[in-house]
């Protein structure tokens, strides 16, 4: 890795492909990049606070949308949708319609349920080439902004890069978001993984990143409920206060919502806001937490996180917070992913590959590299000082 930011050889355009193209995250980034091009306030973007400023990062107006969508529909009707439930401002879709149409049509099918072995990622991997070809994107970022999957274990295919090979030559079946992660990382783009699913998080596409010298992170958006988590759990822990019960409850709408419904994709989801909460307190054996997520249909975009917290202080007093945080999804993640799209394309110009642990205050399961046993793990003030100390050295 270089020591400082290389300057950018080029002013051209930068390739920003999403998987779940058309779905409302995808949605809010399209006609955000639009809007913030006719000048809305970058407001939720952690690449425009000002210790960023001499960073060396692209600017926006350069990032070109395209991506990977299984659903019908376009883009021009997904926003409609946000703009009536009251995510888009009123007027967006109307100001940002050529921009929305330019990225439809860069849009190719992802993997039909059954597609797999290397006939698809060959097919994916051309969709990515023929998208360089046509922006004449130097650089392209994939982020993973798909519903999430049921959990997989990595099992043998995951446990290395041979394995996951082996496995792709057998057309035996793998979870698509490895699929994607792997075509992204063959195709010589850097990899973002925004959802629950595995995506680049097993060791053979680890592995696959460090030998095509590029960089990965992931994995699941940390936006909500488990950012409150992560900024309050370790002010128990810092005070000496004992947590006895942490217990949430989740309820949203959109696909997400619907979605998690299934118990099994549920359980990625659950696992995930769970574990940063029990690595943060400890568990000395009075610890109790739960996380619950019920789909309510009328919500829409909008989701709202409602948290009791039971704690323990000085000669046994019991004590409780609770706090509720309401939302719009795809308004607190977009900006994030534009953030992400920034942040890993720098990664590319730099010539850093691997795990940008970095990056780890974007997720609620962030990926660390082997040798650094936990990295800076989920507190979310430290994440942020090792974010701010990555932009101080490579300025």
């Amino acid at each position: 890795m270089t020591d400082t930011a290389a300057p950018d050889p080029d002013q051209g355009p930068i390739g920003l492909w999403l998987v779940g193209a058309r779905g409302a995250i995808a949605t809010t980034c399209v006609f955000g990049l639009d809007a913030l091009g006719r000048g809305a306030a970058p407001i939720g973007l952690v690449s425009a606070l000002p210790a960023f400023e001499g960073l060396g990062l692209a600017g926006l107006d350069r990032f070109v949308v395209g991506g990977w969508e299984v659903r019908a529909g376009t883009l021009l009707e997904a926003g409609a949708e946000l703009e009536g439930h009251g995510v888009l401002p009123a007027g967006s879709v109307a100001s940002g319609a050529a921009a929305a149409e330019a990225a439809d049509a860069r849009v190719r099918p992802g993997l039909d349920a059954g597609e797999g072995g290397r006939a698809a990622i060959e097919r994916l991997a051309a969709d990515l080439e023929a998208f360089r070809r046509e922006t004449g994107a130097a650089r392209v970022v994939v982020v993973n902004v798909a519903s999430t999957e049921v959990a997989h274990q990595p099992g043998d295919a995951g446990a290395s890069l041979a394995g996951f090979d082996a496995a792709l030559d057998a057309g035996r079946e793998l979870p698509a978001s490895a699929l994607y992660a792997y075509a992204a990382l063959s195709s010589g783009c850097a990899y973002a993984n925004f959802t629950p699913s595995c995506g680049a998080s097993w060791p053979a596409l680890r592995e696959l990143a460090r030998e095509k010298g590029l960089p990965v992170c992931g994995n699941d958006g940390k936006t909500g409920e488990t950012l409150v988590k992560t900024v309050l759990a370790p002010l128990f822990a810092h005070r000496n206060l004992r947590v006895l019960t942490w217990q949430g409850y989740n309820m949203l709408g959109n696909r997400d919502g619907e979605v998690l419904a299934d118990p099994a994709h549920k359980a990625a989801k659950v696992a995930n806001k769970d574990a940063a909460l029990r690595s943060l307190l400890g568990d000395d054996g009075h610890l109790h937490t739960h996380v619950g997520i019920d789909y309510v249909p009328s919500l829409h975009d909008w989701k709202t996180a409602w948290d009791f917290v039971h704690f323990e202080g000085f000669l046994g007093a019991r004590m409780s917070l609770q706090f509720t945080w309401t939302g719009s999804d795809s308004a607190l993640a977009a900006p994030l992913v534009l953030d992400l799209a920034r942040f890993c394309e720098l990664a590319l110009r730099r010539g850093e590959a691997g795990e940008l642990e970095h990056l780890a205050c974007f997720f609620k399961s962030p990926l660390f590299r082997a040798t650094s046993g936990a990295g800076t793990g989920h507190d979310f003030g430290a994440q942020m000082r090792a974010l701010y100390d990555y932009a101080h050295a490579a300025s």
